[in-house]
């Protein structure tokens, strides 16, 4: 027995649009996945440095890859947004920039800042 009722549905994803510190809330929550497998890389770059010329050569020829090469940018590029967002919860934590034109000005100041900081760790590093 379906009853109809005059309510209103809720808005649909195609309907909604999604604030801009929504998504970057999302993107926070993806990032700290990639990070985590990022962490595997890492573990095979520490294991191959502990096992000798060979392993390390090994390494290298694998890492030379252009793909992994995006990879890697995205790594760096995760890392620096994720902190980018951690100071931004921080500043939260201390009860400020909760007005929505600061919350929408801070959230470009951490897109800039996270950007900005890849760029210079992968020029100079």
């Amino acid at each position: 027995m379906a009853t109809h009722s005059n309510r209103p549905t809720s808005p649909h994803l195609q309907i909604y649009k999604l604030p801009l510190t929504g998504l970057i809330s999302i993107s926070h929550r993806i990032t700290g996945v990639f990070l985590s497998l990022g962490l595997l890389i890492f573990v095979y770059i520490t294991s191959a440095l502990a096992g000798g010329p060979d392993d390390f050569k090994a390494m290298q020829d694998f890492l030379d890859n252009g793909l992994l090469q995006l990879v890697y940018f995205g790594f760096v590029y995760a890392l620096f947004f994720h902190l980018c967002h951690g100071v931004r919860h921080l500043i939260w934590d201390a009860g400020e920039t909760f007005a929505l034109e600061t919350l929408n000005r801070y959230a470009m100041i951490e897109l800039a800042a996270s950007l900005l900081l890849t760029l210079f760790t992968l020029i100079f590093v």
